[in-house]
């Protein structure tokens, strides 16, 4: 299996269906490195740990972590399944940017940004990761957030292990559309 194959694997399986790998997640999204290879080793028996280590290592956008003693691996964040990450809220930066398509600007700007079938609205620290998430979807939109108004307001911030920004929704008053010139 190449890398960005088993990335994809990964990601799906340790944010959304670890049991279809026959895995558990503890309760905070960590699942043993042991039993995730052996789980990834019936899928596909040339999988080894440095191959798993190597794709964590060189994932651009550190979607995944190893546990400080290294015996245990989950997902930064995107997680559908509930999960407690044991994130402690901080102090945003007065703005934060959401990247989106612009197909789904009108929406947005009447409901204001939810999570989805995730847990948590992924909110990018500078314009240009937000416009690189948002090109994903088609032409690109990129919202600014007023996340220290929000903050002021009684909402709560997290940042995930990757820099990813979390929070419950944004709602529409704290939103600012920026559609992207670049094409």
């Amino acid at each position: 299996m190449q890398n960005t194959q088993l990335s994809k694997l990964l990601s799906y399986t340790l944010r959304h269906r670890p049991e279809e790998l026959g895995l558990n997640l503890d309760a905070q999204g960590w699942v043993s490195v042991v039993d995730l290879l052996a789980a990834l080793q019936v899928r596909d028996a040339s999988i080894s740990r440095g191959q798993v280590e190597e794709v964590v290592a060189s994932n651009d956008k550190k979607r995944f972590a190893f546990s400080e003693d290294g015996q245990q691996l989950r997902a930064s964040q995107g997680h559908s399944v509930a999960v407690e990450l044991g994130l402690d809220p901080v102090v945003p930066p007065a703005v934060l940017y959401h990247g989106t398509a612009t197909r789904f600007l009108a929406s947005i700007m009447a409901e204001g940004l939810r999570p989805g079938n995730r847990q948590h609205v992924h909110l990018s620290p500078d314009r240009a990761t937000a416009e690189t998430v948002g090109r994903r979807h088609g032409p690109p939109a990129i919202l600014r957030v007023a996340a220290g108004t929000m903050h002021q307001a009684g909402f709560s911030f997290y940042q995930s292990a990757n820099g990813v920004w979390l929070t419950a929704a944004v709602p529409p008053a704290y939103l600012e559309p920026e559609i992207s010139a670049a094409k």
